[in-house]
């Protein structure tokens, strides 16, 4: 029997997880049943039970992935940052992270800021669930604080200015953008970052 290539596991598992988001996207977390995910991701349920034991298996495979990739972004700005440059003004931080879920979503063909809704709402209701959630929201923190000790070494904000309040309030901005666009929809990234810098008074 020819052995499986860890590039095989891997498009398999994305394949699963894609098709856990489709369904949760369409009925949510607490909905979606595993053969749920079988029927969206055309596999045999002996396939999809070969990577993943249950539901709450494949919820942690998304948590730990960080699908959103805005912990990456946020940390690009200060990777360009430190590479000669000056990491970017709040506001355009905000842009460049509300843009990023945006373009992601496109790509993915998921509606990522519903699914983050629906994620808020099921790790209210379920402390197993908020377990798997609370590492990835402690790293797009932890991202935040980075940026935040960048821009503040580069004149950003107050030379006195504590880097860990700054990304307290930057990582409850993101929430907001989101809940405005899933619930209202009128909001931008760029009408988002005008507001900002309205607000800190730029």
């Amino acid at each position: 029997m020819p052995k499986v290539s860890d590039e095989h596991r891997t498009e398999k598992r994305q394949q699963i997880i894609a098709a856990t988001l489709r369904c949760v996207e369409r009925d949510g977390f607490h909905k979606t049943t595993m053969a749920d995910v079988v029927r969206e991701s055309g596999l045999s349920a002996g396939s999809v039970y070969t990577y993943f034991r249950g539901k709450h298996e494949i919820i942690h495979a998304i948590a730990s992935s960080g699908v959103t990739g805005i912990k990456d972004a946020i940390n690009d700005l200060v990777v360009e940052a430190g590479s000669g440059g000056a990491p970017p003004p709040p506001e355009r931080a905000i842009e460049t992270a509300t843009q990023h879920l945006l373009n992601l979503s496109e790509e993915l063909g998921i509606n990522l800021p519903r699914i983050a809704l629906q994620t808020w709402a099921e790790a209210a209701r379920d402390p197993e669930f908020l377990a798997l959630m609370a590492p990835e929201a402690r790293g797009i923190r932890a991202a935040w604080r980075g940026y935040a000790e960048a821009a503040i070494e580069a004149g950003q904000f107050r030379k006195d200015a504590d880097p860990e309040k700054i990304a307290m309030v930057l990582t409850g901005l993101l929430p907001g953008y989101i809940l405005q666009l899933v619930v209202i929809g009128d909001v931008t990234p760029k009408a988002y970052a005008a507001g900002l810098t309205h607000l800190l008074g730029r």
